[in-house]
Parts: structure tokens; C-alpha cells; sequence
């Protein structure tokens, strides 16, 4: 068997995928939750997530705990400060640099983020990772062309 596809999830991402049924977002959080792929967020992900929540929409904080639960979300471990640094000099925000650091040591196969500015728009950050950085149509074209090779591949 396959090891599931580690798909590492930000801020943006996570917000879309609660505040909306629909779209790519939510679809990677079921992808979760039916074990197709493991999704993983930084400890720094859980805090701005739920101070964004708290602020937007704080009615659905059961719900985020909830969609976090069913999807099995995974939180990374804090990254080095070696790697730490790395992300710092490429990224001008200092809790994304720790959120992609925190996605680097983790070995994720892909990075999902709504962010333009500090990681979509990034050359000399996407140039130095060794994980495609997308957004969540991004992420799920590349999902379903890797499952055809795979099923091809047999």
C-alpha cells in the first residue's frame, strides 16, 4: 500500500475549507477525513486559525474543532532554528516563515495556501523547497494526476 500523501494546510486554506461547504478547500478536509491524504498544520496554524475564527465568525468554533477532528488534522512539530532561519530570510512574516518551516521538517509532499503575497507569489521560496507550494485546486489537480499514475502504474 501507498503511504498517504502529506499535505501540509495554512491559515488561508484551513479558514476557506470551514467557512465555506464547498470548494477545494473543504474537499482536501474530506480527503482527510476519509484517509486519502494526511493533513497537517503548525501549532501557529491552530492559534491564528482560532483567533481568526474568534474574530469572523465566532459561532463556528464547535465546528472547526469539529472538521479538525474528522479530518484527522495532524499538528507538526515545532522546526528547527536552523530551518527556521532558512524560511526567515525568504519569507518577510515571521509567523509564516515559522509555518513553513514547520512544513519543511515535516516532509510534507505538498503546501496549500490562499497566501499570494508571502508564499503563492514567492520564487525564491519555491525554488529552495522541496515540496510544491499551490493552492487548493493546486493540490487536488496534483492529487488526482499522481492516483492515475499510480493506478496506471499497476
Amino acid at each position: 500500500m501507498t503511504p498517504r500523501v502529506k499535505v501540509f494546510i495554512d491559515t488561508s486554506a484551513l479558514f476557506a475549507g470551514i467557512w465555506s461547504a464547498e470548494g477545494g478547500s473543504r474537499l482536501l478536509l474530506h480527503l482527510g477525513e476519509n484517509h486519502s491524504i494526511q493533513l497537517l498544520v503548525s501549532s501557529q496554524v491552530l492559534n491564528e486559525i482560532e483567533d481568526v475564527i474568534r474574530k469572523k465568525a465566532p459561532g463556528t468554533l464547535a465546528r472547526l474543532a469539529l472538521l479538525l477532528e474528522h479530518s484527522g488534522v495532524m499538528v507538526a512539530s515545532p522546526p528547527s532554528q536552523v530551518t527556521l532561519e532558512k524560511c526567515q530570510a525568504l519569507v518577510n512574516y515571521p509567523g509564516d516563515a515559522l509555518v513553513i518551516a514547520s512544513a519543511w521538517e515535516s516532509h510534507v509532499d505538498y503546501f496549500v495556501t490562499l497566501d499570494r503575497k508571502h508564499f503563492l507569489s514567492n520564487q525564491d521560496l519555491s525554488n529552495i523547497l522541496p515540496f510544491p507550494v499551490g493552492t487548493p485546486g493546486d493540490v487536488i489537480a496534483w492529487l488526482k494526476a499522481r492516483w492515475r499514475s499510480e493506478m496506471h502504474g499497476r
